[in-house]
């Protein structure tokens, strides 16, 4: 048995994804959790493979389950022939993470939003929380304490966020080599730019860019 898509609403309707684990298109993942909140759901992944039930993320995705069963019922060189014919890759790395749009959060009218609003404007140089407190002329504890009220994370965690987003952008629409971008974005070296996509996004920021882009290019 296996589902596509929002299909797996269907399987967990009907039962047969109890104390199981699975997963749905990321867009439908916090109402699957609202609606069956038993199922372990793990929105992150193409697909899951829990021996007689299977699910995929998304439309595309399903393809990707269809070879994997292919892989595994009759091995990979029947599958990579299957990809071949269909002019599909025979397997994509990662999973719906380096597809979903990660939200920027404008500063706003808050007590710490030109702090942020700084931040976006000078995110290729070290920024401390010393530095962005000042900025609204407060005490490090405050600071961090209505930063988290207003952002839901901590300062280095939303500074790590936009320095992440802005890469991915720049991956996508320009020809910068990765270590230049790492330079550009505050991350100082493409080692460690390429350690927060793999982290985050589960790819490397070549394979990355080649989602994106259509092809490979250096870096």
């Amino acid at each position: 048995m296996a589902s596509i898509c929002t299909g797996a609403f269907v399987l967990a309707a009907a039962g047969l994804l109890d104390g199981r684990t699975a997963t749905t298109h990321w867009q439908s993942a916090d109402d699957f959790r609202a609606r069956f909140p038993g199922i372990a759901l793990n929105p992150d992944v193409l697909y899951t493979d829990d021996g007689d039930v299977l699910t995929s993320a998304g439309e595309a995705s399903g393809i990707d389950l269809c070879l994997h069963l292919i892989r595994r019922d009759h091995g990979a060189a029947v599958a990579a022939d299957v990809a071949r014919r269909t002019v599909v890759p025979p397997h994509r790395e990662g999973g719906q993470a380096q597809y979903v749009p990660q939200p920027v959060a404008r500063p706003g009218v808050s007590s710490t939003g030109r702090a942020r609003q700084w931040a976006l404007e000078h995110l290729g140089r070290p920024l401390s929380l010393h530095e962005l407190a000042a900025r609204e002329s407060m005490s490090v504890r405050t600071f961090t304490r209505r930063f988290r009220e207003e952002t839901g994370s901590s300062p280095a965690e939303w500074i790590t966020r936009q320095r992440l987003e802005r890469a991915r952008g720049l991956l996508e629409e320009t020809d910068r080599p990765v270590d230049v971008i790492a330079t550009d974005v505050g991350f100082g070296t493409g080692a460690s730019l390429r350690q927060h996509f793999r982290s985050v996004l589960g790819v490397s920021p070549s394979v990355y860019r080649a989602t994106f882009r259509g092809g490979m290019t250096p870096g």
